[in-house]
């Protein structure tokens, strides 16, 4: 089972996370992303290979190609990990200010 957090380690890779990109504006075939970054189609086919691991892309055979696209499924466990780093974020925030303004009246 991949975690929210392989899922965020996959996009570390400045490659993957350009590819990523770009299959959030469109679902796209291997070669048309080899034609749009600096890397080959063996080089691209293994980056879409660690991110449909991950479970953040899948894939379906249209006649001799692969369309890739991004999961909606892996993409949801993402934000869901992301809304509870952003939430914590917050409520230590909202505990800091709160410390500070007792501080002050004191």
């Amino acid at each position: 089972m991949v975690t929210a957090a392989d899922k965020i380690g996959t996009l570390g890779d400045p490659m993957r996370r350009a590819i990523f990109e770009r299959l959030a504006a469109a679902p796209s075939a291997v070669g048309e992303l080899a034609d749009e970054l600096p890397v080959s189609r063996p080089a691209v086919s293994q980056h879409l290979k660690v991110l449909k691991d991950a479970g953040l892309v899948i894939d379906r055979r249209n006649g001799t190609r692969r369309i890739y696209r991004l999961d909606p499924e892996g993409l949801a466990e993402l934000r869901a990990q992301l809304d509870q780093f952003w939430n914590q974020a917050l409520a230590n925030y909202k505990d800091v200010v709160e410390q500070a303004t007792d501080e002050e009246e004191q």
